[in-house]
């Protein structure tokens, strides 16, 4: 049934861990392709700003030129000879001053025909057929652009070309003096812009988006991941803790069903019981000292008063006593154990030592059935040291409660032993019910305190005894 059950509890927690993994993954891809989205679209809002800004810049230097250049050349020499050298200096020098702190790496520019007439670079100066097709619509009013990129493939697949330009070009007018109003077209201006620096900036910036977006969802995983294993972990713990209340659940009802049957059984053995005890003593009485069968009488007695004690313990464990609680001192519970056995402890040479905290608090308890699971402790650790031995006590306050630590010397209990300590009818002994440990067990916890057996590093065993100092 568990192996079923768990499994069905988990299937939500399973579906909504899959469910987050998968959004966590999907945002993260998500976001990926629209930080590439937005580094695409800023490229192209440069590329159309850079255009722009040709455009403004061809204006400018249009308008300079004709003011500058040819009107003062047209009225001074009657023609524009570029091939003049002063005519040339002179364009030389309007261009360059109208491209002053703008970020203009070449500026071209041909006659009506696709021959270039000035240009930055002088070794170009005087080539044919440069300009190509934006020289022909220049010619035709309809200033053009082109993207030029160079570098190695990876480079141009990532984005980050070695060397990126944009070449616009756009016509040179005559203007008309005192209206707004352009002339015809008398060249072709021809203006380079390297974008390189602006594209490496923008990469940087890809760059350190996906960083941030990477370092985010690195930081959501991890969280994520801890909560998974914590909800997994308490899901878990929980099973193991219903697990472990139903194989207690079915351990109770199974001993409480021993219990009554022991119960009963005991009930009606003890009657006949007490007759035999009590005609054997009568018996013992009628008998001459010298009788022969005096010897097995005694036996009968005897057997009678330990069968009474199994009966007892029996009865004891199914029907367990309520405790009637009233002020009492842990140190009287104890002072009386070793009253009652120190004749035991002076044949056997025992030793017992006893540690008391000062100013030990007292408890409401029932001193006869503390006493009771003490002397049973206490037995037990004698006869865990036939040739005797230290036992020692402890005794502390401390988190509202007190503890009672008792220490033995003997040879310390199996590991396959310890686990079965607490089952009741199991035992070690040749002698005994298995129910003594199990008697102690339930008078402490019906103080509401604890009980703990472990084997000492040095030998022995340790057995830890807690009980509230005030009543829950």
């Amino acid at each position: 049934m568990n192996s079923n059950t768990n499994p069905e509890r988990a299937k939500p927690f399973r579906l909504v861990k899959y469910f987050s993994f998968s959004s966590l993954i999907l945002i993260f891809i998500f976001t990926i392709v629209l930080s590439m989205l937005t580094t695409h679209w800023i490229r192209s809002m440069q590329y159309t700003k850079s255009e722009d800004y040709a455009h403004l810049l061809i204006e400018n230097l249009n308008h300079q030129v004709f003011m500058q250049f040819f009107l003062p050349i047209g009225l001074k020499y009657g023609k524009i000879e570029l091939r003049n050298q002063k005519q040339f200096e002179l364009m030389d020098k309007v261009v360059r001053s109208a491209m002053h702190s703008f970020n203009v790496e070449i500026v071209n520019i041909y006659g009506l025909r696709d021959i270039i007439a000035y240009s930055f670079s002088k070794e170009i100066v005087g080539l044919e057929n440069f300009g190509g097709v934006g020289h022909m619509a220049a010619l035709e009013g309809q200033p053009s652009s082109k993207l030029i990129q160079k570098g190695a493939f990876w480079e141009l697949f990532l984005g980050v070309p070695k060397e990126i330009k944009i070449i616009t070009f756009a016509p040179l007018r005559a203007e008309k003096l005192l209206t707004p109003a352009t002339g015809p077209i008398i060249g072709v201006v021809e203006i380079v812009q390297d974008l390189s620096n602006d594209n490496k900036r923008i990469f940087r910036f890809q760059i350190l988006a996906f960083i941030t977006v990477s370092t985010v969802m690195f930081i959501l995983f991890a969280v994520m991941t801890f909560v998974v294993k914590r909800g997994e972990g308490i899901i878990q713990k929980r099973a193991q803790e219903e697990l472990k209340l139903k194989e207690q659940l079915s351990k109770a009802k199974h001993l409480s069903s021993i219990g009554e049957m022991v119960a009963g059984i005991s009930h009606e053995i003890r009657n006949p019981l007490g007759i035999i005890s009590s005609s054997a003593e009568l018996l013992k009485k009628k008998m001459a000292p010298d009788h022969n069968n005096l010897q097995i009488n005694d036996i009968i007695i005897e057997e009678s008063v330990r069968l009474n004690a199994i009966i007892t313990d029996f009865l004891n464990y199914a029907r367990p006593k309520t405790p009637t609680r009233y002020a009492c001192h842990i140190e009287d519970i104890v002072s009386k154990n070793i009253k009652f056995l120190s004749s035991q402890i002076k044949k056997n040479g025992y030793h017992i030592q006893i540690l008391y905290e000062p100013d030990l608090p007292e408890i409401k308890a029932d001193a006869d059935m503390l006493y009771q699971a003490f002397l049973n402790i206490l037995i037990n650790s004698m006869q865990a040291m036939p040739n005797g031995g230290e036992i020692t006590i402890m005794v502390k306050a401390k988190d509202n409660h007190l503890w009672i630590r008792i220490d033995d010397q003997g040879e310390g209990i199996a590991k396959n032993v310890l686990d079965k300590i607490w089952d009741p009818f199991y035992t070690t002994k040749d002698k005994g019910t298995g129910l003594g440990l199990g008697i102690v067990k339930k008078v402490i916890e019906a103080h509401g305190g604890g009980i703990q057996l472990e084997n000492r590093l040095q030998g022995g065993v340790r057995v830890t005894i807690w009980l509230p100092v005030r009543e829950n």
